[in-house]
């Protein structure tokens, strides 16, 4: 009984109520726009809820990650601009169904897997919390380099046709990931002398210039023709539709919760990896992938909504958090007196099932507004060019900023969108820039972790990973990945 009350609390009190509902509302527009991201909305919130209640502060919280994450969609179908980095993957098929004037159906679809994916990604908190917190304790720092070098192979799957230059993208993204200063020395790395790259160039910065600003100069070669109209109808998928795609999606969401419960890892690896896997498992997609394929929005969706579920899970039975945002609310749950871990589950389970609760009401707040607002929102693509592009460099412009309040990070958004007008010009595939710096800080950070665990020994290193079960598991995967990505493959399966 005491389960089910608390599990209903921030239904049964109006201002929870209230809270949740605006925090959502506000955390879909928050992740919409690039450079505002769910971290930083949260970390500000922390100051004004110091002095509340530590269950408002919470509702409030919650609401707003779980806006956040669905938000960053909106954008990348929209404007070809990922509103954060776990909305890559769904701006290189979003993209091209809004150019075919299918928009809403688009955006549509999406928040209906968002949905089904935040609805497994919970379910699995608070039915599964202590194994698969358990799990995540296994991983050892081989296995987060295992991790790594899999994402990283995933340039297979965005590179566009070409895997020579997917590649080349990728490697740059690492290179670009691996400026600044060494974390474990403390030493310059590509500086060059110049202070400002010693704290590194923001993954967000690049994010936005390749996408954004290379998107609005790429614009400009089509300035004057005229906007392509939005189909606004068959906003809500069928019921057909739905059961076509709820396979991929349980799949996809079981990833994203899987991963999101991976300490350092979040929504964003967990949408790459979903999108790979669609794009294996996916046999006969209606349209190919990266030219509007539904199933190319169904998996990374479905994925990075599910990963806020599993993120909660070793915030909430060890204390660890399971991404950015998680850390900003261990904090505050901190400052107001908690002591998230296992202890939180024995004394005060009330915490963990009201926290359930919260996000289950959030996830049903995201699909009434993201289904809701979609016909306004679909305007935006149906301005005059001349209009929609100096909204899109503003916005680049203002997101670059708002990361660190500092104008260097606006130079360098610039400079990577010259750079990715001229790779776009090319045929170079962008995703995998952005995959690399996202993944460049893991692969290092842990491959070095890893050896000094076995005193720089190589061979022990490997013999760790052939004698652990998961670590063979996950070199397993990495063979798989690589084999399926060879001319030998390719071959095989079309004689199929």
């Amino acid at each position: 009984m005491d389960i089910l009350s608390n599990l209903l609390m921030p239904l049964t009190h109006l201002d929870l109520l209230f809270l949740i509902g605006a925090g959502t509302f506000a955390g879909i527009y928050v992740g919409a726009i690039p450079g505002l991201s769910v971290t930083m909305a949260v970390s500000i919130l922390i100051s004004f809820t110091f002095a509340w209640d530590v269950y408002p502060a919470l509702a409030l919280m919650i609401g707003i990650y779980m806006g956040g994450v669905y938000g960053g969609s909106r954008t990348a179908i929209l404007l070809n601009i990922p509103g954060a980095p776990s909305a890559i993957a769904t701006a290189m098929d979003g993209f091209p169904l809004a150019q075919k004037g299918r928009a809403g159906e688009a955006i549509g679809i999406v928040t209906v897997v968002s949905f089904i994916g935040g609805f497994i990604g919970i379910a699995a908190l608070a039915a599964l919390a202590p194994v698969l917190s358990d799990f995540a304790l296994r991983f050892q720092p081989r296995d987060f380099m295992l991790l790594a070098i899999m994402g990283i192979l995933l340039v297979g799957s965005l590179s566009g046709g070409s895997l020579t230059k997917g590649v080349f993208a990728g490697a740059l993204g690492v290179g670009i990931g691996a400026v600044g200063m060494d974390p474990l020395t403390v030493q310059d790395r590509f500086v060059f002398g110049i202070d400002e790259l010693r704290g590194g160039i923001s993954f967000v910065a690049v994010m936005i210039g390749m996408f954004g600003v290379s998107e609005a100069l790429m614009q400009l070669h089509n300035v004057h023709t005229p906007a392509v109209r939005q189909k606004i109808s068959g906003i809500i998928p069928s019921w057909a539709k739905v059961r076509k795609h709820l396979p991929l999606g349980l799949q996809s969401a079981t990833i994203g919760t899987v991963v999101g419960a991976l300490p350092g890892t979040g929504g964003d690896i967990a949408s790459l990896m979903a999108y790979d896997q669609a794009k294996r498992v996916t046999r006969n997609p209606e349209t190919p992938f990266g030219e509007g394929a539904v199933e190319g929005l169904v998996a990374p969706e479905a994925a990075n909504n599910a990963a806020v579920g599993g993120a909660f899970i070793p915030m909430m039975t060890l204390g660890i958090p399971g991404d950015a945002v998680t850390a900003i609310m261990i904090g505050a749950l901190f400052i107001h007196g908690l002591n998230p871990g296992p202890m939180l589950m024995i004394e005060q389970p009330n915490m963990f099932w009201f926290i359930v609760g919260s996000l289950m009401l959030a996830n049903c707040f995201m699909l009434i507004f993201g289904l809701t607002g979609i016909r306004l929102f679909v305007k935006v693509v149906e301005l005059p060019r001349t209009v929609l592009l100096p909204v899109i460099l503003v916005l680049s412009i203002v997101g670059a900023y708002a990361i660190n309040n500092s104008l260097t990070d606006v130079y360098w958004m610039l400079g990577f969108g010259v750079l990715g007008y001229f790779m776009r010009l090319y045929g170079y595939p962008l995703a995998p820039v952005i995959l690399g710096v996202i993944l460049s800080r893991l692969l290092d950070d842990n491959w070095r972790r890893a050896i000094i665990s076995t005193r720089e020994d190589f061979g022990a290193m490997m013999m760790g990973i052939f004698t652990s079960p998961l670590s063979l598991t996950l070199l397993a995967a990495v063979v798989m990945i690589l084999v399926t990505n060879s001319p030998w493959w390719a071959r095989w399966r079309g004689r199929r």
